[in-house]
């Protein structure tokens, strides 16, 4: 089979060096790529091993079976396994299929439950990322004795002056930079992402039809992996019986509007599904208080945030993580990066001051640092509670 001309290393300044930045032949780099079942992934192994590499395919099986299987959307589970398993057999290169569903409970499932329960909006998938593929199943990878593990990620790695660097995907609606801030310097010197400098998913489709993949078409995953239809109460309940007691809603001054069945079911920024119109203006959820098991509600300019507390902060630039820093913000996924000054307040702990209001700031969810011109990711952290300003 023909490799497509594509490149995996944006610049070879020696020609000795191969497309995964390594000075042997293909034939001599053993590549562990983490697959998924899906589009992305089954690419990636593709085209490593047209390209020459010894690819060694692995899928994570991280929930049930059954309940995966009647599940569309969904990944590492059911049918995915079966497309992963089939691609590799195409291609012809060895297959492994990880039992990683009691650490993916554990690691993830289990914070996920609990996060909710505490006012917050957890983003599990970047927890996975964290706890399950870039810790787990990459010291597996050291185990098969793999030179590097390869994602589909739409991710760039570029080796800098201080070491390998993080930046995001050249097709900006392909990006998932917001998803990998948690990467460590360690996990991106082993990390590989061919897909980053691709120009579109369209393209990426293009490559599985020429490699004959039977997933050429195959829609991309969504939602949680492990929440049907995007009912994330109905997971709660099902993990923590009593969740979803009733309580009130309240205003800024704490009269009572009305009475609501579980703070689980509302995040910051929610308008619809409160139940208390007619009061005039609309009201949106500001605060969550599960002591109490109040959510608080107020008018849209209550939403707005310039200061972020965050905490867990894994930093990726080359100056210290010290004093003052000017970087962008994102603080969510369908967000654009925005100026921002980051004081760092203590060990791995940080105040992010947005230049401009944002609303909608959540605890439990990622707020990532960029360069402030360029592509580069310089980390990030979660964001521990939500102040005004």
């Amino acid at each position: 089979m023909t490799a497509p001309s594509t490149s995996l290393r944006h610049a070879a300044p020696d020609s000795t060096v191969n497309s995964l930045g390594f000075a042997k032949p293909p034939a001599q780099t053993r590549v562990v790529v983490a697959m998924s079942g899906g589009v992305d992934s089954s690419v990636v192994a593709a085209m490593l091993a047209a390209q020459g590499y010894d690819v060694i395919g692995v899928t994570l099986q991280l929930y049930d079976h059954g309940a995966a299987l009647a599940k569309k959307g969904a990944c590492c589970a059911g049918q995915d396994i079966h497309d992963a398993r089939r691609v590799a057999e195409r291609i012809g290169f060895p297959h492994y299929v990880l039992d990683y569903e009691n650490r993916f409970r554990e690691s993830v499932i289990e914070e996920f439950a609990d996060a909710y329960l505490a006012g917050a909006t957890p983003v599990p998938c970047i927890r996975c990322n964290e706890r399950v593929k870039f810790r787990d199943l990459l010291q597996t990878a050291r185990e098969l004795d793999a030179d590097c593990m390869a994602t589909g990620h739409y991710i760039r790695r570029f080796d800098g002056a201080q070491g390998a660097e993080l930046h995001m995907a050249a097709d900006p609606a392909r990006d998932q930079s917001y998803f990998l801030f948690s990467t460590t310097q360690e996990q991106l010197d082993f990390l590989r992402f061919p897909l980053g400098g691709l120009a579109s998913k369209a393209e990426t489709r293009a490559l599985a039809a020429q490699y004959g993949l039977a997933v050429a078409d195959k829609p991309d995953s969504q939602d949680i992996c492990f929440v049907p239809n995007g009912d994330y109460a109905s997971v709660i309940e099902k993990l923590r019986p009593g969740a979803a007691d009733p309580g009130e809603i309240v205003d800024l001054d704490g009269n009572v509007l009305g009475t609501h069945r579980g703070v689980i079911h509302y995040t910051i920024g929610q308008r619809r599904g409160l139940g208390i119109g007619g009061l005039g203006d609309p009201l949106y959820v500001v605060r969550l208080e599960p002591e109490t098991r109040r959510v608080v509600v107020g008018p849209k300019q209550a939403l707005a945030t310039k200061i972020v507390p965050v905490t867990e902060v894994n930093w990726l630039g080359d100056e210290p993580f010290e004093g003052e820093i000017a970087i962008a913000a994102r603080i969510r996924s369908t967000r654009p990066p925005r100026p921002a000054i980051l004081r760092v307040t203590g060990d791995r702990r940080a105040e992010v001051e947005l230049l401009a209001p944002e609303e909608g700031v959540s605890p439990g969810q990622a707020c990532v640092f960029y360069a402030t011109e360029g592509s580069r990711v310089l980390g990030g952290g979660w964001i521990s509670h939500r102040r005004g300003g």
